[in-house]
């Protein structure tokens, strides 16, 4: 009897719950490449964020051609991350998840002398809906571009702050091992 209530109240949250990776990507239906000023980037990897069973977002990683998604993110090369949302988020607790993970992966000197810039762009975050596209791009010439659902919402010619923010879902000690794996895989 028990089991049986579990799956009725698992069936009633959202029939989305069962979706898919298969069906999630096709939702979010990432582009093959992506050209970032002079440079046309390639899709390598993307996979799906999942917490507590459901579907968060699905990311995609592109780099250029010549290079496999982890050189792109060690060197750095020009590339972008981009996020397809499937659930609501309040913008604090995409902000609080933020700091949560940069204060594991960096000391506090750096976090203070990043802190302007990423209290900017976090001053542009706005709560999350299904089907909202966020962007990171990464410009060896021009720097960090945030866009949301296609629409410029920050940049800053700060290498430093760059690699950090990419680098809540790239580097060690991140969002999710699991996501990072996916998305730097060769």
């Amino acid at each position: 009897m028990r089991l049986l209530w579990v799956f009725t109240a698992l069936a009633m949250l959202s029939s989305d719950l069962f979706a898919s990776t298969r069906e999630r990507l096709q939702e979010a239906n990432f582009a093959n490449t992506h050209m970032l000023e002079q440079s046309n980037l390639e899709r390598k990897n993307q996979s799906i964020l999942t917490y507590l069973w459901a579907d968060v977002y699905a990311a995609a990683f592109y780099a250029p051609a010549q290079a496999s998604a982890a050189q792109a993110f060690s060197k750095p090369l020009d590339q972008r991350l981009e996020l397809y949302y499937f659930r609501n988020i309040d913008s604090q607790d995409v902000i609080k998840t933020a700091w949560v993970t940069l204060e594991r992966q960096h000391d506090s000197d750096t976090l203070m002398r990043l802190r302007p810039g990423i209290d900017a762009l976090h001053a542009t975050f706005r709560d999350i809906r299904p089907g909202d596209r966020y962007a990171l791009s990464f410009s060896t010439d021009n720097g960090l571009i945030l866009e949301v659902n296609d629409q410029t919402a920050f940049s800053t010619q700060n290498k430093e702050l760059a690699k950090a923010y990419l680098g809540i879902w790239l580097s060690p000690k991140g969002l999710s091992d699991k996501l990072r794996t996916s998305l730097l895989a060769d």
